[in-house]
C-alpha cells in the first residue's frame, strides 16, 4: 500500500483516514501532505489527516505541491521535515494523489543535500516513479551533471 524510496521514507498515493493506523503500524513517524486542500473535495483533507495523525501520535506536515511546479521554499520545508524525522529515528510518509508529487519533492530534496541525480532516479524508477520531469533541477541543485 506505501511504496518505499528509502528505510526512512515511503509514499502513497492519497491516503485514507484509516491507513493512519497502518501507517503508525509499519513504524511511520511523520506524515507528509504534498496535497493541496480542495484538489478532490471527495479525498480527506489536511485537517482530517491531521487529526487521525495527532491521534494516533505522528507529527504531520503539509507541503502542498501544485500542478504549477516546485519552489525553492517547498524543497527546503521537505529538507526540514526530513531531517526533523531522521534526528528522532523515525519513518515519513509522504503522500499526494498518485504519489508522484512526493516522490519529485524527496528526490529535489535530497539533490539540493548533494545526492546523486542518477541514484535518485534509479532508486524512483524501482519505485514506479519518473524524475525526468525535474532532472534539470536535480542537476541544478546537486552540482553534478551527468
Amino acid at each position: 500500500m506505501f511504496t518505499p524510496l528509502a528505510d526512512n521514507i515511503d509514499v502513497a498515493p492519497q491516503i485514507s483516514l484509516d491507513q493512519v493506523a497502518a501507517a503508525k503500524a509499519q513504524g511511520v513517524t511523520m506524515i507528509i501532505n504534498n496535497r493541496p486542500d480542495g484538489e478532490d473535495p471527495s479525498a480527506p483533507q489536511g485537517d482530517d489527516i491531521a487529526a487521525a495523525a495527532a491521534a494516533a501520535g505522528i507529527d504531520y506536515v503539509a507541503i502542498p505541491i501544485t500542478h504549477a511546479g516546485f519552489s525553492g521554499p517547498q524543497v527546503d520545508a521537505m529538507i526540514a521535515a526530513l531531517g526533523k524525522a531522521e534526528a528522532n529515528g523515525g519513518k515519513v510518509l509522504a503522500y499526494c494523489r498518485s504519489g508522484t508529487r512526493s516522490t519529485l519533492l524527496w528526490s529535489l530534496a535530497q539533490a539540493k543535500q548533494g545526492k546523486n541525480p542518477a541514484e535518485l532516479s534509479r532508486v524512483a524508477a524501482n519505485a514506479g516513479y519518473d524524475l525526468s520531469p525535474v532532472r534539470p533541477m536535480l542537476d541544478a541543485l546537486s552540482g553534478r551533471v551527468e
